[in-house]
């Protein structure tokens, strides 16, 4: 890993300089969801396709994430109160520009389904503020076809 970040708790989600928040409903129930995202960990590139690599570390407190293009995160678990909750926190990367980087998962019951809430927060110099706003389409697209492809997974 090429760089530490800021070590922020989960607070940060909402203070964070940049948070894009993405939500979609999901068939499948809180519990199945919340069982995907912080229990199979390693099945993430079956349905997250900009996830190549997850595997737990930190004998279960933390994860090696690693993306299509060459990203690399090593992470911290803040919460994982199921099945409402999962969040995390990105302690060192590859990826330039980056100051410190929060992601929270959110899980509401909806019906019969779940509810499903990204926030991705972020902090880093200017530059890498305005592109981060400028690739909201592009995240916003990732996070609607992974939660669709788990969705499919965790209903068929």
């Amino acid at each position: 890993m090429a760089r530490r970040l800021l070590p922020v708790d989960v607070d940060f989600v909402r203070s964070a300089p940049v948070r894009l928040v993405f939500v979609r409903q999901l068939a499948a129930s809180p519990a199945s969801v919340f069982r995907a995202l912080a229990e199979d960990v390693t099945d993430w590139p079956q349905w997250f396709s900009a996830v190549t690599l997850a595997r737990p570390a930190g004998d279960g407190t933390g994860r090696e994430i690693r993306l299509r293009g060459g990203t690399r995160f090593a992470e911290t678990i803040l919460v994982a109160k199921g099945p409402e909750v999962y969040a995390y926190r990105i302690d060192e990367t590859n990826a330039p520009g980056i100051r410190a980087l929060v992601e929270e998962w959110r899980l509401t019951p909806a019906g019969t389904g779940t509810r499903v809430q990204w926030t991705f927060a972020a902090d880093g110099p200017p530059p890498f503020r305005a592109a981060l706003r400028l690739a909201r389409p592009g995240l916003g697209r990732a996070f609607r076809n992974a939660v669709a492809a788990l969705d499919r997974r965790l209903t068929r």
